[in-house]
């Protein structure tokens, strides 16, 4: 019996991808839970999006995520570039990623402008979170996917 698929931040599977051309790569064990019970399916929706590695550090200005979708809200760097395009170009790619690998579910970086589920950074480099989704966390949700982050990985394991 195939195992059922998830959409996985590509940083959190130890890919370098991520604006400061790091990875966040999740402990092994619980790697190995994951891999016990899904067929695991990577996507950076920033580098999707067309946004090099590395790229400024960006946050979503006067939003979340689903305003952004909305053209209501922008995703900007420090340096005041709007990058809103391309996050949501990379939003759209990840989802249609999600849909071809039939994944039900996602886990996605914690915090991100793209991939954040339940806090995002507020807009103004100041390093404080607010509640809020991401791009990639907005669409994915509105399109019926569960978002989880890698701090919900027991919550994950229980749902599915």
């Amino acid at each position: 019996m195939n195992k059922p698929t998830l959409l996985v931040s590509a940083c959190l599977l130890g890919q370098p991808v991520r604006y400061d051309a790091q990875s966040k790569p999740m402990p092994e064990q619980d790697w190995r839970l994951l891999r016990q019970q899904f067929d695991l399916i990577p996507a950076c929706p920033e580098c999707l999006g067309g946004l090099p590695t590395p790229r400024p550090a960006a946050e979503i200005v006067g939003d979340n995520g689903a305003a952004v979708l909305r053209r209501q809200a922008q995703v900007k760097t420090a340096q005041g570039l709007d990058v809103s395009q391309a996050f949501v170009a990379g939003a759209k790619m990840a989802l249609d990623i999600a849909r071809q690998h039939g994944c039900h579910a996602a886990l996605l970086k914690a915090n991100s402008p793209s991939c954040g589920n339940r806090r995002i950074y507020d807009g103004e480099f100041s390093a404080t979170l607010k509640d809020g989704k991401g791009v990639t966390a907005s669409l994915l949700d509105l399109d019926g996917i569960m978002v989880w982050n890698e701090y919900e990985i027991q919550q994950l394991l229980r749902q599915t």
